[in-house]
């Protein structure tokens, strides 16, 4: 069985090695660089980078990272059993000595092990290209362009560390079992991927910030810690830009609260007349204006904001709590995997 699955996968694994080959070859030659940069110093790791050829890598490794999930489960897991089913060795195969539990039970070990040390391997290479410049934006706060978000962020959380190795597993065995559902291989390779898609959608929206519980912090507003401001010609300031004071972390919410805890919203009619003077800058509907100390109406603002005891509450995973979000993640994708397993055994055991 294992020679089998070995033989009808085998396409589909150098396909995927010779894929990863490549990344590692870039990767491993332009990785020491990095690390070479941030040995000097945080502060002045940007500058010694080759920035635009760094942004590329960059973006091209997280592409790989969310797309080498869903190529396993398309191309791997969703033909396993539809295409059996579709061209009907399901009959030969399971009329043999080999039982439909062991048969399925290979061909799911044999595949899992292989997105697991192929989701493994991407996410390793991934994870150490990008440390120095993980390191730095969680020591110095964001950097230029693609580099001011940092490792904890829904953009770049499922690319890097454990939890790819989840996805992967995940993904497969969702292939598989769209596969033994639909009995159709295309359709099954479809279903699969928009599953993996709104998989990716829903967990950092609904699942992520719940499972380790966020932090809350006020940040008194000050010349210091106000940015600036955004809103619409038509209702004037509608939210404030202020430092959270957290570098590297997950922002979940912003509020602007006065000295008695309360939510102002909206915020009062003075803060459009007095802290945002002058021509703005308009779009998309929006308009931004940066906080100047010195300009027209910013002293008064930020007097009147001191004296009314405004602030603004951040509820937030911070950079600290990356590392306890991977494992609880990486967790819940595997009892997921596990679940599904049972779904496609049972599925199995059904079909005719």
């Amino acid at each position: 069985m294992i020679w089998l699955s070995w033989r009808q996968q085998r396409l589909n694994l150098a396909v995927i090695a010779s894929a990863l080959a490549v990344i590692a070859i870039v990767l491993l030659t332009t990785g020491p660089d990095l690390a070479d940069a941030y040995r000097h110093g945080a502060d002045t790791f940007f500058d010694r980078i080759n920035l635009d050829r760094t942004q590329n890598l960059y973006v091209v490794g997280i592409a790989a990272s969310y797309a080498l999930p869903a190529a396993i489960g398309a191309f791997w897991g969703a033909p396993l059993v539809a295409r059996e089913l579709e061209a009907g060795t399901h009959r030969l195969a399971w009329t043999q000595s080999v039982t439909r539990n062991r048969w399925l039970a290979t061909r799911l070990g044999f595949g899992l092990l292989g997105a697991v040390v192929a989701g493994g391997a991407l996410s390793l290479l991934t994870t150490w290209w990008c440390g120095p410049i993980d390191d730095t934006v969680i020591a110095n706060g964001p950097g230029p362009g693609i580099f001011e978000v940092p490792r904890i962020a829904p953009t770049m959380f499922a690319a890097r560390g454990i939890v790819p190795i989840g996805y992967a597993a995940l993904a497969f065995v969702l292939g598989v079992t769209a596969g033994a559902l639909i009995k159709r291989t295309v359709p099954a390779m479809a279903v699969t991927v928009v599953l993996y898609v709104v998989l990716q959608i829903a967990m950092p929206n609904l699942v992520r910030p719940h499972l380790v519980s966020p932090t809350t912090s006020t940040v008194p507003i000050t010349a210091e810690t106000l940015r600036g401001f955004q809103g619409s010609p038509e209702n004037g300031v509608e939210h404030l830009d202020v430092s959270s004071r957290q570098l590297g972390g997950w922002n979940l919410s912003t509020d602007t609260v006065d000295k008695s805890g309360k939510v102002l919203d909206p915020l009062p009619a003075w803060v459009t007349t007095e802290c945002a003077p002058g021509p703005g800058k308009v779009g998309g509907g929006k308009v931004q204006r940066e906080a100047r100390p010195g300009s027209p109406g910013t002293p008064a603002c930020i007097d009147h904001m001191t004296s009314a005891g405004l602030a603004q509450r951040f509820t937030s995973q911070p950079a600290s709590h990356y590392w306890a979000l991977q494992w609880r993640e990486t967790g819940l994708l595997a009892v997921g995997t596990i679940a599904l397993a049972g779904v496609c055994f049972g599925r199995v055991r059904r079909l005719s």
